[in-house]
């Protein structure tokens, strides 16, 4: 077990803290229309540099996570947001105002809805696509406990990029994801590319827990079978003493073999590397995955 009270961090770790001034214009933003942002709730160490852009990915269906993942800070207790109407409005609104031409949207877990949220999904979407014609739009959602209904109504209004994160290796799901399923997520993956082969379909994981390089290799193997198309992989890092330990920090020259593996074994993309995150650089990824998709 590393001892996270004397364990420096490596050099390559190291992060600057952005603009103050543009991240304070950035929350008054936010705040002013009461949205939240996965940035902010889940303690994000990019968040210095992204709202200084300015971008953010935005988190409907309020703050408050029904599930329990040992490595995420999103709240965990007291009862669940009602769904705010105006979100989908005030988020498109939000990305015209700060000029986004890309926009990611993810939500917190909401088991306690029947749909799992997937019409909030859906109406965020098309509000986007309705303020700002030319945006391109990634949704980054929960697994829907698996339901092919609620992610139907995701796929239907045409996001641009479909992303569900495995966040672990299959081994390491009761540790970090213990209310989750690996073969289900992998499932919603394989859904999301058959019920739109069009689009581009993606997911990511952490490392650090402790997992072998075998490991991820073959997690990376089984995402190319369900038809997965890009990949991202990032340093898990501690966001509160709540969550899990790191085990590992990974150097850097396996962020690089992940990559090259992922490109001989046939994915579109891969991008690997210590603060890499689902919608990290997110806008400057898609030219990327195009142009990728486009030549396989």
């Amino acid at each position: 077990m590393v001892n996270q009270a004397v364990r420096r961090l490596p050099p390559w770790l190291s992060r600057r803290l952005g603009q103050p001034s543009k991240l304070h214009t950035m929350k008054n933003i936010l705040r002013s229309r009461n949205l939240h942002t996965v940035c902010e709730s889940a303690r994000c160490p990019n968040i210095g540099e992204c709202f200084s852009k300015p971008t953010a990915t935005f988190m409907i269906l309020g703050d408050v996570c029904t599930r329990q993942c040992g490595f995420c800070s999103v709240e965990k207790r007291g009862m669940p947001l009602v769904v705010d109407p105006d979100e989908p409005q005030n988020i498109a609104l939000t990305a015209k105002e700060l000029g986004l031409r890309h926009v990611v949207i993810t939500s917190v877990t909401r088991d306690d809805l029947h749909d799992g949220g997937a019409m909030q999904f859906a109406l965020t979407i098309t509000a986007l696509k309705d303020t700002i014609p030319a945006v391109s739009v990634e949704v980054l959602t929960p697994d829907f406990k698996g339901d092919k209904g609620s992610l139907e109504t995701v796929l239907n209004e045409g996001p641009d990029i479909f992303n569900h994160n495995l966040e672990t290796v299959p081994s390491f799901y009761k540790r970090v994801r213990f209310e989750a399923d690996y073969g289900r997520s992998l499932d919603v993956i394989k859904m999301a590319k058959t019920m739109r082969p069009d689009i581009i379909v993606k997911s990511g994981i952490m490392v650090g827990f402790g997992e072998t390089m075998d490991e991820v290799k073959s997690v990376m193997k089984d995402l190319l079978d369900a038809g997965c198309d890009a990949v991202t992989i990032g340093q898990y890092l501690r966001p509160s003493i709540k969550n899990l330990e790191v085990e590992e920090y990974v150097p850097l020259e396996v962020f690089k073999e992940y990559e090259g593996y992922g490109r001989d074994i046939g994915l579109k993309y891969v991008y690997s590397g210590p603060f890499v995150r689902s919608s990290y650089n997110a806008e400057m990824q898609v030219p990327s995955f195009k142009s990728q998709v486009a030549s396989q």
